[in-house]
């Protein structure tokens, strides 16, 4: 089982990437925040999953652990292959993801590409009570408010994509417990510019 890579990141796709290691050219998919992180020329770390079919070997590669261990709990789930996990994955933050799952935020969870609906409610009803709270981050499980949905809806209605919003707005209200709407709305605008 390969889980770790070290190498240069030799070439960089909108998907994959390949890493120098040992003199091989090692490809492994990666969510978008992954590859953000990596660049052309320069030596990275990747924590990785072999997924091995009857036809098919794939390498699959996340920044850090908690990536990987969220990949491999959405692939606990019937009907969800790489694809799906890496789409999901790429949608959110992992914290973000991790409290999505973990309460089972269906409108979150369908915001990623390939994600219907009955998808969205088969992950939730088997990953109910699996997701280890060290996954969700220092605040554990989201605290939906008023004021959140609010600013989340304002923010959208501004033309901003909503899983962006979602994961933004959840973040800035966990930072300051005590903000009203606008000040969220404010907050997030900062940071989106």
């Amino acid at each position: 089982m390969i889980r770790y890579l070290k190498g240069m990141v030799l070439k960089k796709s909108q998907s994959s990437a390949v890493l120098l290691v040992g003199g091989v050219g090692l490809e492994a998919s990666c969510p978008a925040s992954t590859l953000a992180q990596l660049n052309e020329g320069q030596e990275s770390i990747l924590h990785t999953k072999l997924v091995v079919r009857e036809d098919d070997l794939s390498l699959f590669g996340f920044s850090d652990e908690r990536s990987l261990e969220l990949f491999e709990l959405l692939l606990s789930v019937s009907g969800v292959g790489p694809k799906v996990a890496l789409n999901l994955l790429s949608s959110q933050t992992p914290a973000l993801l991790a409290r999505a799952l973990a309460e089972g935020d269906l409108r979150l969870l369908t915001a990623a590409q390939g994600v219907g609906k009955k998808l969205a409610e088969r992950i939730a009803l088997e990953l109910r009570g699996k997701v280890p709270a060290h996954l969700m981050g220092e605040g554990g499980a989201i605290v939906r408010t008023a004021h959140t949905e609010e600013a989340e809806l304002a923010l959208i209605t501004l033309g901003f994509r909503e899983s962006q919003v979602r994961s933004l707005v959840a973040e800035i209200a966990q930072k300051n417990p005590e903000a009203g709407t606008q000040e969220l709305i404010k907050l997030a605008l900062k940071a989106l510019r």
